[in-house]
């Protein structure tokens, strides 16, 4: 089954370190899956993996984007569009988390929007909070190393201890045998926060897939469940909450890759 698949599943941790005003640092160990999204009536052939219905790991369409039925790749590709960034029929891959006996919630899903050579010509960074809200972060990629450096404008509610007047720092190391995702988030003293994700390359077959759910039966209500439990050491730490304003609907950004918004 996993011949020839660019998709795969990425086992590793995540790390969270707040620097100021307290200090505040945890890891944990998750499982993420790259879905290349050409790859899906494949996918849907595993044992225990199923698009659009119920299984052990399930990916729906609506679960990202706009929130509709309307197929991923053609969503993207119609961002992509709109925004003047052309990628042909170059392959567009999702790295996430599914959902995990029906349930699902992702911080941040990120798509590797690669032009028709296979190279990265854009990436799509899908923030999501625990409020039901999402909005990404549309960045081109430039002619660069093996890291990929972005930056971005904080214009999104997600952490309720996190002021707005924020920017974000990404340093990307797009999926191969390894995969690397770290996020600084920076004010006008320095950084504030650092989040990262490293896993290593388990290609996709009907073992992997079986031994992953039961690495991580509960993955899912893990990631909320810290959530809110680290939330609550802050708030006993003396952080204070920030206002959230009011969200558009779900909405696209692009971004200069040296962080100025362009739209």
């Amino acid at each position: 089954m996993s011949a020839g698949l660019s998709s795969a599943i990425y086992r590793g941790e995540v790390i969270h370190h707040r620097f100021r005003p307290v200090k505040h640092r945890f890891t944990y160990k998750v499982s993420s899956w790259l879905i290349d999204l050409d790859e899906l009536d494949q996918l849907n052939q595993l044992p225990g993996f199923s698009v659009d219905k119920f299984n052990l790991f399930s990916f729906y369409h609506r679960d990202h984007g706009d929130g509709s039925d309307t197929p991923l790749r053609i969503q993207i590709q119609n961002v992509l569009k709109d925004h003047n960034i052309d990628t042909g029929n170059g392959a567009i891959r999702l790295l996430c988390y599914p959902r995990v006996v029906g349930y699902v919630f992702n911080p941040l899903s990120v798509f590797y929007c690669h032009d028709e050579s296979g190279d990265v010509k854009a990436i799509l960074y899908e923030v999501s909070n625990t409020f039901k809200q999402r909005r990404s972060y549309l960045i081109p990629v430039e002619p660069s190393s093996s890291i990929i450096r972005q930056q971005a404008s904080k214009d999104f509610y997600v952490s309720p201890f996190m002021p707005m007047e924020t920017d974000y720092q990404f340093q990307m190391l797009p999926p191969a045998e390894k995969v690397a995702v770290r996020i600084r988030q920076t004010d006008s003293e320095g950084a504030l926060f650092d989040a990262s994700f490293t896993g290593e390359r388990i290609a996709i077959e009907k073992k992997s897939v079986i031994t992953t759910y039961f690495r991580h039966p509960l993955m899912t209500l893990k990631v909320m469940g810290g959530i809110h439990w680290e939330a609550l050491n802050l708030w006993r730490k003396g952080m204070k909450l920030q206002p959230r304003p009011d969200h558009p609907s779900y909405r696209v950004s692009l971004v200069h890759p040296q962080g100025v918004s362009l739209s």
